[in-house]
């Protein structure tokens, strides 16, 4: 294509571009892997976004890490597979359906029944689902749309259910009744990482038990009195002398008319407080274990619904919060509250809702994660799993050695219905891959089928081989592109969604999911806090696309990253990066507008570049390597940076002006080699900002002339050693010194850049002298010198400003410049100032009085000023000293 074809608008408008090289890319089938089979394959999953609404930054950052992976390993010549897809996040979803149902219709679930609430789920879910592929359309997601998926497909159904049966007949799958974590507003169980503990104030209340025999009392510091309806026991530790005259007696349990023994367990620490706990089994997860030892009873007096029951008594009915408060002060009462202390302590709350957790005994459904863990142990132990950031590896590894079994079923409608049935007429637990009819053991058709569903993240787990179609293990996707080459996603996901993908991946493919797992960390707000509506701080990345661009999106939110680091959103930061894609613009139409329509790069012949040509061309093969490295590192950030450097710095500040003296001047062949080289460097340094930036460098890729159909589809650049030059870069260096020296001069003095300046440069050597010479050009261009000297030695001429530069003092004379008389005037008026100041504040400090009384920053503050007056009068003293040589 040539330039006139499609000439670049003076602005780069995003919102007339980005739609449209979107919808070319796609319908060219750019995106689908498979188009290659030749090629390596290179696969990555998405990490499925909720169907619960709209994407936050957090999703951008990460589509944004994941675009720049895939658009990097297909212009390296792989089979780049990136599967997409979407969550339905049982709880969340669930949730967010039954508030809109109540707002709109004023009812319930359970008004419409099960299935027709799944139904209304499924119309959320359509809805909610294609918007948010349209937003990840919209921030240039190059995912292969041909195999898009949902945890809930017919497929993924499938997969899920096959694993359950597996893992129930092999026994790491149970039911059993155990303390869980409940969320009492979402009325569900929730596993363990699904509890955010948060601290915060409350009190720890010392209460009286008394020996029913009249013989003493135990003092018990609790922070939860609700609970202590549903006490079966006091502990002691069986070594402690204090209490072994009453282990097997009896105390009154305060506020009923129960008696409940005093046992000896090693639980108890005998010497943290009394050395007294009261045993709760149905409220407390160490209670229960405590209660199994000593087959003691498992009263509940909370219920589901966060409220007390019968068991309270009077109290039944109260919240949690509206029971703590009257039982203190019925205990007060009584006399059986000894003290109350305030404390601090971390407290379980609901990562769905924030709602308090409460520790609650219920039948669920569990795995058994300890024979799951070994493997993946193993695994890591032998380097078969990469962090990025390392470190990673060792939280991976404690929380592996640590963990517990993990409850899977949830008290909800939406989501994978548990596939186990139960009969009634012979009480026989089934499980199946199919739905059941029949009873297998009986025959009768008296069943029904569990009413729970499974953690949203049981078929998250299974995402990266679900989605390849196992179990068919002669799938070509499976056979191609598992185990995948790379999972990114946040750390705050590492233990909810890598570690299982992990287990399962170990148990059903006997490899690991992925070979590397690269963990970014939250965007968080200017201030460093976290976004949240609550909080009114969030930012929508849509929002930010529509008014500066996907791009200017993608750049900053690529640049402020590294790897396993937090970073902040700022709307500058925003404003910065827009202003880089708007400069890469400006410079492509600088080339456009000097290349021919006609044009063909030249052969770059060694003799016939210019020192500024192996110059530019040396920077470029060096910034392709520094940014390959990174990016074959995932380290993001600092493979931004590089590019950005190159391309402001070397590409359009320096090189696109050395390139004009060639551009606007007479020697022919001098143009072609400055096209050409201008040429060779736009389209490798668009090549490397592709995958950052890929809508406006395929838009500018779209005018060039002489380059492929598609950008996206490129060859990524090699860094070519015939390009070192390190002579150039030392040449250039001389010239860029130079110029930044005589532009200080001139802005000292104010002396406008049009107007002619001498130059006297003093070399250190004969050789240094030569370096000068070669690049006089350029010096007495852009520093707009007509009196340029260049030797070795020599006296100073008189009256001149001095600036020095490696190898070199740059003196510019005075004379001509500026009135010297006048300047000599100005700055002696200048210093009598300044003295002033610098004495002023002398005798303020020297004031004991001043300097005893005065705050702090008040005194430190005079003291910076007294520094910066001295800085500026040496300053302007200096300047007096040169001009009256």
């Amino acid at each position: 294509m040539s330039a006139e074809e499609h000439e670049l608008p003076t602005v780069y408008d995003p919102r007339n571009v980005e739609r449209r090289i979107y919808e070319r890319w796609e319908r060219s089938g750019y995106f689908q892997a498979g188009r290659h089979p030749e090629r390596p394959p290179f696969s990555i999953v998405m990490p499925p976004p909720n169907v619960t609404g709209v994407l936050h930054l957090g999703h951008a950052l990460d589509n944004t890490l994941q675009d720049i992976t895939i658009r990097y390993k297909r212009l390296n010549g792989f089979d780049a597979l990136w599967v997409p897809g979407t969550d339905h996040a049982g709880i969340a979803t669930q949730a967010r359906v039954e508030k809109t149902l109540l707002e709109t219709e004023g009812k319930s679930r359970h008004d419409l029944g099960r299935e027709a609430f799944v139904e209304r789920v499924w119309e959320w879910k359509h809805q909610y689902g294609d918007a948010i592929t349209r937003q990840i359309r919209a921030l240039g997601s190059s995912c292969d749309w041909s195999r898009e998926r949902f945890t809930m497909d017919e497929g993924l159904s499938g997969a899920v259910r096959e694993v359950f049966v597996r893992l129930y007949e092999k026994g790491l799958i149970y039911r059993g009744h155990r303390i869980i974590n409940w969320c009492p507003r979402c009325s569900t169980a929730l596993s363990d990482i699904e509890v955010e503990h948060k601290d915060q104030t409350g009190h720890l209340y010392h209460i009286r038990y008394r020996l029913t025999d009249g013989s003493g009392e135990v003092v018990i510091a609790t922070t939860r009195p609700e609970t202590m309806f549903a006490d079966v026991a006091v502990a002691v530790h069986p070594d402690d002398p204090r209490y072994a005259q009453m282990v097997g007696k009896t105390v009154r349990l305060p506020l009923t008319d129960r008696e409940i023994p005093v046992i000896a367990d090693d639980y108890v620490d005998k010497d943290y407080g009394t050395g007294c706990l009261k045993i709760t089994p149905a409220h407390d997860p160490n209670d229960f274990e405590v209660g199994e030892r000593h087959h003691l009873e498992q009263l509940q007096c909370i219920g589901a619904d966060g409220r007390l029951n019968a068991l309270a008594g009077e109290f039944q009915g109260l919240t949690r919060e509206e029971a703590r408060v009257a039982v203190v002060a019925a205990l007060e009462a009584n006399g059986h509250l000894v003290r109350t202390e305030e404390i601090d302590h971390a407290v379980g709350h609901c990562s769905r809702c924030d709602t308090v957790v409460e520790p609650f005994l219920s039948d669920q459904w569990f795995v058994r994660m300890e024979q799951l863990a070994r493997p993946a142990l193993e695994s890591v132990a032998r380097d078969e799993l990469h962090f990025v950031p390392s470190r990673f590896s060792k939280v991976f590894v404690h929380w592996l050695e640590n963990v517990r079994d993990w409850c899977i079923s949830r008290q909800l409608w939406w989501g994978h219905r548990i596939p186990a049935w139960y009969c009634d007429n012979c009480g026989q637990l089934s499980v199946s891959k199919v739905d059941l009819e029949r009873c297998p053991h009986c025959e009768s058709t008296n069943i029904r089928q569990d009413e729970d569903v499974l953690d949203t993240w049981f078929s998250s787990a299974l995402w990266p081989f679900s989605t390849l179609d196992w179990p068919d293990l002669q799938s070509p996707d499976f056979k191609r592109y598992y185990p995948t080459s790379a999972l990114m996603t946040g750390y705050d996901i590492l233990f909810f969604w890598v570690a299982r993908m992990v287990f399962m991946g170990m148990e059903f493919t006997g490899t690991m999911p992925f070979e590397t797992v690269v963990l970014h960390g939250l965007v968080r707000d200017a201030k460093g806090q976290k976004m949240s509506k609550s909080k009114g701080n969030g930012v929508d990345p849509i929002e930010v696309i529509e008014q500066y661009g996907a791009d200017a999106l993608r750049f900053m939110l690529a640049t402020s990253t590294s790897p396993g680091n937090d970073q902040r959103f700022t709307w500058d930061k925003i404003e910065g990066a827009r202003n880089f894609i708007n400069k890469i613009w400006n410079a492509s139409r600088f080339v456009l507008m000097n290349l021919e329509g006609d044009f063909q790069p030249a052969d770059l012949a060694e003799g016939q570049l210019d020192v500024a040509d192996r110059w530019i061309l040396h920077r470029l093969s060096q910034t392709v390597r520094t940014v390959t490295h990174h990016l074959d590192e995932y380290d993001f950030g600092e493979a931004a940076r590089a590019m950005y450097d190159f391309a402001w710095d070397d590409f359009c500040d320096w090189y696109i002006e050395f390139s004009k003296l060639a551009l606007y001047g007479a020697d022919e062949e001098r143009k072609v080699v400055a096209r050409t080289v201008l040429h060779r460097v736009l389209t490798s340094l668009l090549t490397l900002l592709h995958p950052y930036i890929p809508f406006v460098t395929e838009e500018i890729w779209q005018a060039l002339p002489n380059t492929s159909e598609a950008l996206i589809v490129e060859t990524w650049p090699i860094s070519q050693t015939a390009f070192v030059d390190e002579a150039a870069v030392s040449q250039m260096q001389l010239v860029m010194d130079a110029i930044r020296a005589v532009r200080n001069v001139r802005a000292e003095l104010q002396v406008a850049p049009s107007k002619p300046v001498s130059m006297h440069i003093r070399c250190e050597s004969g050789d240094d002298v030569q370096l000068f010479e070669s690049v006089r050009h350029y010096i007495a261009r852009f520093c707009n010198s007509d009196d340029l000297t260049i030797v070795a030695g020599g006296e100073a001429p008189e009256k001149s400003l001095t600036q020095v530069v490696t190898g070199a003092v740059i003196h510019i004379p005075q004379a001509g410049l500026i009135d010297v008389e006048a300047e000599i005037v100005r700055l002696s008026k200048e210093e009598a100032r300044l003295q002033g100041e610098v004495d002023r504040i002398e005798k303020k400090l020297a004031n004991a009085g001043f300097v005893a009384k005065a705050p702090e920053a008040v005194v430190a503050k005079e003291r910076e000023k007294m520094q910066d007056y001295q800085m500026k009068l040496q300053a302007v003293q200096g300047r007096i000293s040169d001009l009256q040589k």
